[in-house]
Parts: C-alpha cells; structure tokens; sequence
C-alpha cells in the first residue's frame, strides 16, 4: 500500500532510539524527508546514517532537548529551512522515574511536566500555525497504555501523559477545518532500552529475576509476547499519511 509519504516533510522527536527511531525508520520506509532530534550528537548522528543507508531517505540530525523551547523551537527552523515546509510532527520524549509517590519530590513532577507536557505543547507551537495555514498536517503524539489503565510504580508518567491527551484531543476540534489531524499513540510493553530499563529497575525493588517481570506482562497481552519496535513505527506511518484521513482526535492502543 502506497501511504502517499513520498517527499513529505516530518520531525520526529527523540528518535535515536527506541520508538522514536522506529518511527523515523517507518517513515523514510515510505519516502518522508525525516528530522530527527535526540539529546546525544553522536548517538543521533549514528542513527541518522543507518536510516540514510538502508532506506536512502534525506535525513536531518540535529540535536536538541525537549523540556526546552529554544531548543525546539531551533530543530524546527532546521528542517523548515532545508524542506520548506512540516508536513508530520511526532511527539516523543523519554518517560519519567519510575517512582512511588512518597519517593516523588516536587523537582521531580516539574521535570516531568516540563519532558512529557510542556515538550507537546512547544512542538504544537511550532508546527500548528504553518499546519493550518497549507491545509494539511499531522500531529502524533506518543504517550503510553498508562493513559487508559495506569502502571503501578509509574505514577509520574500515569499522570502527565494523561495531560497530553487532553491537549490533543482539544488540539483536533480545533485544528479539523483546516485538514490538520491530531491523534495521539499509546505503546504497550515494546522491546526497548527504556523497557530493559524499567524492568531492571523492578526486579532490583523487588529483588527477583528480571524475566519473571517479562513474563507477568506477557501472560497480561492476549497476543502472548512483547511488541517489537517496527509494529508501532509502522501504525503511526499509517496516522500520518493520506490513508488515515478522517481519523482525528483519537488515541490509538498498540498493546498486543
């Protein structure tokens, strides 16, 4: 199925690895001209030049942190200055803590406002008005499963990914008459270093093998298994593409 990608411009947050990069794979896969942002230069630049190699894609590195306006609003200007034009903006950022609520200092909510909240609210700012103004766009937010049924132990990111959905959905009521398409995704347990991390981090708290935390998720997904990063790539290529034209305002469970 030919997505209509070809040649469309897209920003793709926090996308050296993991789902992010997923992402940025799947929509060069289709022919997007992809800007990728990561807060490690050389680890961005690797990826950068993988994505070149194996799909011979255009793609654009260019290092920011996105708890920081300036620095978003920077990446932004790049890849407008180089294609002209922001067709897709993919919202990513890494999750917070994973933390009880008693453990949760107030420095730590800030930065989670500021890495998983306030980075949706400076990408919309940056992208909307030039989105609505060529009647066309999409703008995909990643949140997580925790939006639906909170993860016990993630109490950070239960609460302000929530948030992040609010805005979205607000964002496609008000953004519809100009054919500009909000939705947000909501990955279930993936095979990522942020996962590995997060099971680590439960096994020690607990003090028993990592691979029975592997297996309790697993016996909790009808599918049987963990999802591979490339399953949920290609699902938001989908949502940012000409097929998925009259789905706004939604939030989408990739979860097995």
């Amino acid at each position: 199925m030919d997505l209509g990608l070809k040649d469309k411009v897209a920003v793709v947050a926090a996308a050296s690895r993991g789902l992010g990069r997923a992402v940025a794979e799947a929509l060069a896969d289709e022919g997007a001209r992809v800007a990728i942002c990561a807060r490690n230069p050389a680890r961005l630049e690797a990826t950068a030049a993988e994505i070149r190699q194996r799909t011979g894609a255009d793609v654009l590195a260019q290092p920011a942190d996105v708890p920081r306006p300036d620095q978003v609003h920077h990446f932004v200007a790049q890849a407008r200055a180089r294609w002209g034009s922001i067709h897709i903006c993919v919202v990513n950022a890494g999750g917070p803590p994973a933390k009880e609520f008693s453990a949760i200092t107030l420095d730590d909510w800030q930065h989670a406002i500021a890495l998983n909240l306030m980075s949706a609210v400076y990408f919309a700012r940056e992208v909307l008005p030039q989105m609505r103004q060529q009647k066309w766009g999409r703008l995909i937010f990643m949140t997580s499963v925790a939006v639906k049924q909170p993860i016990d132990g993630l109490l950070l990111s239960n609460a302000v990914r929530s948030a992040v959905i609010g805005l979205a959905k607000t964002l496609a009521n008000e953004c519809a008459r100009d054919n500009v398409l909000v939705n947000t995704v909501c990955p279930g347990y993936t095979l990522t270093e942020r996962l590995e991390e997060l099971v680590a981090a439960q096994a020690a708290q607990k003090n028993i093998p990592k691979e029975e935390i592997y297996n309790t998720w697993k016996a909790q997904i009808p599918l049987g298994r963990l999802a591979q990063p490339h399953e949920f790539g290609t699902v938001v290529a989908f949502l940012a593409s000409e097929k998925a034209s009259y789905i706004t305002g939604t939030s989408v469970v990739i979860d097995g």
